[in-house]
């Protein structure tokens, strides 16, 4: 029977990322995707101005209790950027009318990268955010995000291994099963991912060639590569693995184009690839 998953993220009109990366990779992965946006934009938030914003909180429960009337049973149960810390109440509400034991909720907790936070996040984003952490069985923090969920400062672009391992412990704490954190870099030549799972205890950490410039909506695209991955049935690190080639891909392709990078990455082109990477016999 073909898996089900329900995404819940923000749609932008132009610009990949969110919900118009979500959808297309986990529906190239064979998975059934249910979508719930938590807002509208025209654009995503990175090097555009002027962008329009709509606030979807007052949707989300009464699309939830609805689809909670369906008798579908959703096998993966997908969080991505929220509008506002007061959403994560909402979300964790849906999880409990969507949701059974089985259901792998992943939550990639997007409010901040570089240092930051994103524009338009309120103060209370981190600690909110924590909550529904806990409740997860796989969580994809960025590097920021991972630092700023457990109350400590951004380590810089060169973080240390010892204190992305402590990173990973500490997230492991909070509750999920599984932590990936994305933007893990020790040298200008490469970057990449630590990840923590059961039966580990440090981290592994996985990288590939390292490309110049800012790549938006990469952190979705690696997020939804993995979950359709897992998905799949691959274990974590081969998941990992898999989304890690295919992110890359899509920047490479994406530079060899030469469309704007605030567009962001052209993913599209490489889902032949991902495609076939998870049905290779």
């Amino acid at each position: 029977m073909q898996k089900r998953a329900v995404a819940v993220h923000d749609i932008s009109c132009v610009g990949r990322c969110s919900l118009t990366v979500a959808l297309p990779v986990l529906s190239a992965a064979g998975l059934d995707t249910a979508v719930v946006p938590t807002a509208l934009l025209s654009t995503h938030t990175g090097e555009f101005t002027g962008y329009t914003h709509l606030d979807l909180s007052n949707q989300l429960l009464p699309i939830a209790r609805h689809l909670s009337t369906l008798g579908l049973h959703f096998d993966a149960f997908y969080s991505g950027y929220l509008a506002s810390g007061a959403q994560v109440d909402e979300v964790l509400e849906m999880t409990g009318l969507l949701c059974d034991e089985s259901t792998h909720i992943f939550v990639d907790p997007a409010f901040a990268d570089h240092g930051r936070m994103y524009s338009l996040m309120d103060d209370s984003i981190p600690r909110q955010m924590r909550r529904l952490c806990a409740r997860a069985r796989t969580i994809v923090p960025n590097l920021t995000e991972a630092a700023f969920l457990l109350d400590e400062p951004y380590p810089g672009e060169y973080a240390k291994r010892e204190t992305v391992s402590g990173l990973c412990h500490g997230l492991r704490a909070l509750g999920p099963e599984n932590v990936v954190i994305t933007g893990v870099t020790f040298d200008s030549e490469q970057t990449g991912v630590a990840l923590l799972a059961p039966g580990m205890d440090e981290p592994a950490f996985l990288f590939r060639k390292r490309y110049d410039g800012v790549f938006y909506g990469t952190g979705d695209v690696f997020a939804s590569l993995l979950l359709g991955a897992l998905m799949n049935d691959q274990p974590l690190q081969a998941a990992v693995d898999t989304a890690l080639d295919i992110t890359h891909q899509s920047i490479r392709l994406t530079l060899e184009g030469g469309e704007p990078l605030r567009y962001g990455v052209q993913f599209e082109r490489a889902l032949p690839q991902y495609w076939a990477r998870l049905h290779k016999s």
